[in-house]
């Protein structure tokens, strides 16, 4: 595909985000649940196919398009931009993985937007320690049955489909742990919403329980002794794209903040105008320049295939803490006028606060890239 005709695409998200997301956003951060027509709209985009093969039904695009598609959706609202890239994720598992009679009976639904797709790692006794999860996969005549408890999935609430890790052998066995297709309308499976005051709603959080729920032998997407390394790699991108998101909803709020600044006035002189008004804009666009530099290394470091461990963490822990950081010195730019959701200000700060728990929490991670540095100079 042409970079003309990726920027065609774009320049169609940017118009479904103007005309139809945004709008919308205001009522999600309020409690109301995205219309599931919107999921279809992505879907006619194909936005729930990029890194699915053309001859499959998607776009046949890399990783750093999907990225630019976050980017946009998460500068009206993170919560949908995590459901769409998430039920994506799940159409890219099954092309890379599943038997075809598994991926054709899902992966249509997954692209139009009429299915959505989760995957399960998150347990409520397991989040960042991946190696600790319960959730146990018996073999049976035929196939398998799966028992077990998985919290805080995105898109949980509404997925039909969702890629599920679970032990194989004994738990805290990394050589174990093995990834299913399970149809969430299986009997035995109990589904649940989590919600917070920080609304869950357009990220369509929540959790599932797994009562001796039987599949077939099919089902089963990676081995055990390879899912611990699948998941891995696939964090790492996830990590960049969150990182991206943040970036991009600083940038919103900047803008925004911004445009109001221009024209209220006070004291007789525009906002923008007073020194001290201006200072927290330009504090939080130097610490973007800043974080859009380590998402673009990070977000290279994936489209290449090489190691992203480190550029990944890096992104995700530095851009989020940046966002985090301004998000509440921006709103109060704005003073009271801030509050309104019609403004991004508030949906964007608690969603700062999530995208920190997502594919592995801040403080874990801060670890991690300490580690990660040390081994590095060391060689």
């Amino acid at each position: 595909m042409t970079s003309a005709t990726v920027d065609h695409l774009l320049n169609q998200v940017r118009a479904f985000v103007d005309e139809q997301v945004a709008p919308a956003a205001a009522d999600w951060s309020m409690g109301a649940e995205p219309d599931p027509a919107l999921f279809a709209k992505a879907g006619a985009l194909n936005l729930m196919g990029i890194e699915v093969p053309a001859d499959l039904g998607g776009l046949g695009l890399g990783f750093a398009v999907k990225t630019q598609v976050c980017e946009i959706i998460a500068a009206a609202d993170f919560g949908f931009a995590m459901a769409l890239v998430n039920s994506h994720n799940v159409a890219a598992r099954l092309y890379r993985t599943a038997p075809p009679n598994v991926r054709d009976k899902y992966l249509p639904g997954l692209l139009s937007g009429t299915l959505r797709g989760c995957t399960a790692l998150t347990e409520p006794s397991a989040g960042s320690d991946f190696a600790s999860i319960t959730t146990q996969a018996s073999k049976i005549d035929g196939g398998w049955r799966l028992t077990g408890e998985k919290a805080w999935i995105i898109n949980a609430r509404h997925a039909k489909i969702s890629i599920v890790f679970a032990q194989c052998r004994e738990i805290g066995d990394l050589s174990g742990i093995s990834a299913f297709a399970v149809d969430l309308s299986a009997p035995g499976v109990q589904r649940y919403a989590i919600d917070s005051p920080f609304q869950q709603t357009s990220i369509g959080t929540g959790g599932f329980t797994l009562d001796k729920v039987e599949i077939a032998e099919d089902c089963q997407l990676v081995a055990p002794g390879k899912a611990f390394k699948t998941v891995l790699k696939e964090i790492n991108g996830a990590r960049a794209y969150v990182a991206a998101m943040c970036n991009a909803m600083l940038r919103a709020a900047i803008a925004e903040a911004n445009a109001y600044g221009a024209r209220r006035t006070t004291f007789g002189v525009p906002l923008m105008d007073h020194p001290s008004w201006q200072h927290a804009l330009d504090a939080a666009q130097a610490d973007l320049t800043f974080a859009a530099g380590l998402v673009a290394r990070a977000v290279k470091d994936v489209d290449r295939g090489a190691d992203a461990q480190l550029s990944a963490a890096e992104a995700k822990v530095e851009c989020i803490l940046i966002c985090q950081r301004h998000m509440p010195s921006l709103l109060h730019a704005m003073g009271a006028e801030g509050l309104r959701p019609a403004h991004c200000f508030t949906r964007h700060l608690a969603a700062a606060q999530v995208a920190g728990f997502t594919d592995g929490a801040t403080n874990m991670l801060r670890d991690r890239v300490a580690r990660l540095k040390q081994t590095a100079s060391a060689d």
